[in-house]
């Protein structure tokens, strides 16, 4: 990990998140069916960082994201906010949280109101949160269409005027009114083009510098993770596989699923030679995962054990934590 980060208390603490869904039944008698999209995780989040959680579809990212934020009551877990729970609290004490923690939805559109110009958008955020009195929350609404690159007259305007692009820029600007420590960003930039991706998460990284923004980064695109992130979790089936800081995960992945994840990254350079690793097989159900290992299924060195035992997350380099039996062995692979 990171000296820095290491030094650092975590801002956001996660431990045995679980987020399990009950299934609506079609008959009378049939049995109760319970999907685990999060299964039991921990992590830490450290001021400053960007946090990225990858994996395919499926995997429980953004449920992860949306349990933290409280949108889906966690079935079981904590989740420490500077030291204090926030599983404990009421609705009401959750609201004075709210400006601490916000989120940046995938879809831009969708996560804004269409009746709403943006500037009654933006003043609504800040009167809910108190952040400033009435009369001063005109400058701040400018300020902030500065920050994120859009022109002050576009306050007056209504969501379905603007491009895709200039419609995340709002929703980032929605999330800074408030103040915010730290920002979830579920899956931010993979409904726009390459190119206004690019703008984007460089936009997202400038206003990270500027205003001291924690991030968890959510997405199922390695190539950007890369470009973004200072420390990768990679999930699979509910549970956390490895975490480690950028640098090392991308260049000695620990874990069979890691390794398969980062040989899909497309490569510019014709001269690298890079072997693709196929996963065979779907990947199995939420409502009935595997005994063991929950990849035993897909990968290419399951054995017995591996059916039989769920492997723990452990530390196996500073700072980057593998869930697999033989990952010693398969890290000179």
């Amino acid at each position: 990990m990171n000296t820095l980060l290491s030094s650092k208390k975590p801002i956001l603490k996660v431990s045995n998140l679980k987020q399990h869904f009950v299934v609506k039944r079609e008959a009378l008698f049939q049995p109760k069916q319970v999907v685990k999209a999060v299964d039991g995780i921990s992590f830490d989040l450290y001021p400053g960082e960007t946090l990225s959680i990858v994996g395919e579809s499926g995997c429980g990212k953004s449920t992860t994201g949306r349990s933290i934020l409280r949108l889906d009551e966690p079935t079981e877990g904590d989740i420490l906010y500077k030291d204090v729970s926030l599983t404990g609290m009421s609705k009401k004490e959750l609201r004075t949280i709210r400006g601490d923690i916000q989120v940046i939805f995938q879809d831009p559109f969708a996560s804004l109101n269409p009746r709403r110009t943006i500037r009654q958008m933006l003043d609504e955020a800040m009167a809910i949160q108190k952040v400033l009195p009435p009369k001063q929350r005109e400058a701040r609404m400018l300020e902030l269409m500065q920050n994120v690159g859009l022109r002050p007259e576009y306050l007056e305007r209504y969501p379905h005027e603007f491009s895709g692009g200039q419609r995340q820029r709002i929703g980032i600007a929605r999330a800074l009114a408030v103040n915010p420590k730290v920002i979830i960003c579920d899956e931010a930039v993979s409904a726009l083009d390459v190119s206004i991706q690019a703008q984007i998460l460089n936009l997202l990284k400038r206003l990270q510098r500027d205003f001291d923004l924690t991030f968890l980064f959510i997405s199922h695109d390695l190539s950007i993770v890369k470009h973004i992130s200072d420390r990768v979790m990679v999930m699979y089936l509910g549970k956390i596989v490895e975490i480690a800081d950028k640098a090392s995960l991308f260049k000695n992945p620990l874990h069979p699923y890691t390794k398969a994840l980062l040989s899909a990254i497309p490569v510019i350079d014709q001269t690298i030679k890079r072997e693709r690793i196929l996963l065979k097989g779907d990947v199995p159900s939420p409502l009935n995962p595997p005994a063991g290992c929950r990849f035993h299924t897909r990968c290419p060195f399951a054995t017995d054990l591996c059916r039989d035992e769920e492997p723990l997350l452990r530390e196996l380099e500073t700072g980057h934590s593998v869930a697999c039996h033989f990952a010693e062995k398969l890290s000179v692979i």
